[in-house]
């Protein structure tokens, strides 16, 4: 079973390779969904809407199942795949990386794109804080008012965090626990009358 997985801990922006007068900008973002990713995509087209090409590659899910390495009208395999080997290189997954182009007017042939978009990437990617993150998964706890002390005990034992409590006469957490964890915490849960808990589909 895997618990962790390694990413970036923060964007790293503007990274900066010359080539032949070609300009090659590098971006990598922590991503953990499409809509993270398509943000991050959208922003630097906007950022940069005269370059020649964005072309980028990213990996998401434990395993990087999840991929998709983009030439962006660059020769097939030169631009995308280069990027998508730097993040298997460093074995990081949950990350995007684009590297934009300016072109300055010699052309490089496909050898020198493969080497040129390889190394933009590497160079951003040698500039992020690679980081291990353990995987989490939410929970919401329902129980009674009078039980609080008791829940709230129990779930600082697992080091679950609270997201979000809701104290009705029937009250509700929706917490946060380490998937190494989670067992155990429904468990125990699972011997206390009058609660219940559900895993919420992240």
């Amino acid at each position: 079973m895997l618990y962790e997985y390694r990413t970036i801990e923060k964007p790293v922006e503007n990274t900066l390779l010359k080539e032949k007068g070609s300009k090659f900008i590098g971006f990598a973002f922590p991503t953990n969904n499409e809509t993270e990713l398509k943000n991050a995509l959208e922003k630097i087209r906007a950022e940069h809407p005269k370059a020649t090409h964005h072309c980028y590659a990213f990996r998401m899910g434990l395993n990087g199942e999840n991929y998709r390495a983009n030439d962006d009208g660059e020769p097939s395999g030169s631009a995308g795949l280069p990027i998508y080997n730097q993040l298997l290189a460093n074995e990081i997954t949950n990350v995007l990386v684009i590297s934009v182009r300016y072109y300055g007017g010699t052309k490089l042939g496909v050898s020198g794109l493969v080497k040129a978009y390889k190394e933009s990437a590497k160079i951003t990617l040698e500039e992020a804080n690679i980081i291990t993150k353990e995987l989490e998964t939410e929970i919401e706890v329902q129980f009674q008012f009078n039980q609080q002390n008791l829940i709230f005990t129990l779930l600082s034992k697992f080091d679950a965090k609270v997201l979000n409590f809701d104290s009705q006469q029937t009250a509700v957490i929706l917490a946060r626990v380490k998937n190494r964890q989670k067992d155990d915490l429904i468990e125990s849960l699972g011997k206390i009358q009058h609660v219940f808990c559900e895993i919420k589909e992240s």
